[in-house]
């Protein structure tokens, strides 16, 4: 599989999409990276495109300064704390937050972010087009359903969800949190998150990030 290869890392995104993390993970790394747009629901092309570089035609990708491809967000976000052990972008293998920073980035990915392919393009699922609308409600509220869990199951450690400094598990959930049902919702189902998620879109080493790929515009909570 055709992948370019450098010295820096080479992000494969779109503004508002689950790129934003991996970009806001490097911005606080301070890794040189670059970025090629690929908002790969918008044209057959783009999307076409992006399957050269990853078969399920989904941003994010991340090629890696060696070369490899990583797909998948959690994986990506994982990646970059380990391979910076001492950014504290992560809890380290023997940290005993470690199992609890592992089981709530996989739950994000696994439990919520997933529910985007359906929700996105229900026609994917939908047998019919009335259908459409019914499949939006119902994975509307399996995500506050799964924010409520997670709101249950985490009790922040500090500022953030795991202690004092900003990680990749907060911004994770401040990228997802921010799609639909949108904020106001999540901020209903797990008021304890509250807090973190509003840490992380004030952390001023990603002010001009989120202003240019995620900007707070008039409504953004929803």
């Amino acid at each position: 599989m055709g992948t370019p290869m450098g010295d820096g890392y080479v992000v494969y995104g779109a503004p508002g999409t689950g790129s934003v993390p991996v970009e806001a993970a490097l911005t606080l790394l301070r890794e040189p990276y670059r970025m090629v747009e690929r908002a790969t629901w918008r044209e057959v092309a783009v999307s076409a495109e992006m399957a050269r570089i990853n078969p399920m035609r989904q941003v994010p990708a991340l090629v890696l300064p060696s070369g490899e491809l990583m797909t998948e967000s959690a994986a990506i976000l994982i990646h970059l704390a380990d391979s910076h052990p001492g950014s504290g972008l992560a809890p380290g293998l023997d940290s005993s937050l470690r199992p609890r920073f592992l089981r709530w980035m996989a739950f994000i990915a696994a439990q919520v972010y997933a529910l985007y392919w359906i929700r996105d393009e229900p026609s994917r699922l939908a047998a019919d087009p009335a259908h459409e609308a019914v499949l939006r409600e119902r994975t509307a509220q399996r995500i506050l359903d799964c924010w409520r869990i997670m709101g249950d199951g985490l009790t922040p450690a500090g500022r953030f969800l795991l202690g004092d400094e900003i990680g990749v598990l907060d911004l994770y959930l401040a990228m997802v949190s921010r799609w639909g049902p949108r904020r106001k919702g999540f901020y209903a189902a797990a008021p304890g998150l509250a807090p973190a998620v509003r840490a992380a879109d004030a952390e001023p080493r990603l002010a001009a990030l989120w202003a240019a790929r995620a900007p707070f515009v008039e409504g953004w909570e929803g």
